[in-house]
């Protein structure tokens, strides 16, 4: 039987690749989330399609929601079938950078959306995900952070909070949930060569290409 593994940010960058890497590998069925849903069909469709070998063959599941939405991660996860329920493993994922400013020039909607999405989010999914994995004694939860929470830089402020915090809450969670037997790891990536940029500068791709110039980045598959 195969593990059941849930992604959230699985539309692009490090979450898609995530799931790619685990429908390649064999043994688990996947569920896959995010906001774009056009997105998750097509990565529905190529990762059911054989292309990963015939050891392969997951079936996957894709739930449409914004992790910045308590509400609507409560209603996706609370209704998932009974044989989806059995989550082995929770991948936080979904996270975002949104502009790079001085703190006393930085749009505070931007610092709202970054904290909302990056620590928020995590937390909706985790609580809404443990009750599966409490009920069977196990599971292993892996928070995507970033070396931002480790090395702070000018400009990073509030995003590099919200990873730090994202650290800090992993610890934490490692500790609260080990008397279910339930793992916790944090992974801090550092630059990659994803939709990142593009995000925390709106779409401003000649900015995003030059805040990454002198940067050697790694890759989401890397």
């Amino acid at each position: 039987m195969n593990k059941i593994i849930l992604i959230t940010g699985a539309t692009s960058g490090f979450g898609e690749a995530c799931a790619r890497k685990f429908a390649a590998a064999g043994g688990y069925d996947i569920i896959v989330t995010g906001r774009r849903k056009d997105r998750l069909e097509a990565l529905k469709t190529e990762l059911e399609s054989g292309a990963y070998g015939p050891v392969s063959s997951p079936k996957i599941l894709p739930l449409v929601f914004d992790v910045q939405n308590k509400a609507a991660v409560d209603a996706a996860i609370g209704s998932l079938p009974d044989d989806w329920k059995k989550i082995d493993l929770l991948v936080n994922n979904a996270g975002l950078a949104l502009g790079r400013d001085y703190f006393d020039e930085a749009n505070m909607d931007d610092w709202e959306t970054m904290i909302d999405t990056n620590v928020k989010g995590l937390l909706y999914v985790s609580r809404a995900v443990l009750p599966f994995m409490t009920a069977r004694g196990k599971g292993h939860i892996i928070n995507l952070g970033s070396v931002a929470a480790k090395d702070i830089y000018e400009k990073g402020n509030v995003y590099c909070g919200s990873k730090a915090a994202v650290d800090a809450i992993s610890h934490s969670m490692r500790i609260d949930l080990l008397r279910h037997n339930i793992k916790v790891t944090a992974i801090h990536p550092g630059a990659a060569e994803t939709e990142f940029s593009s995000v925390r500068f709106k779409g401003d791709e000649t900015q995003a290409k030059r805040s990454t110039k002198a940067i050697r980045r790694c890759t989401p598959q890397t």
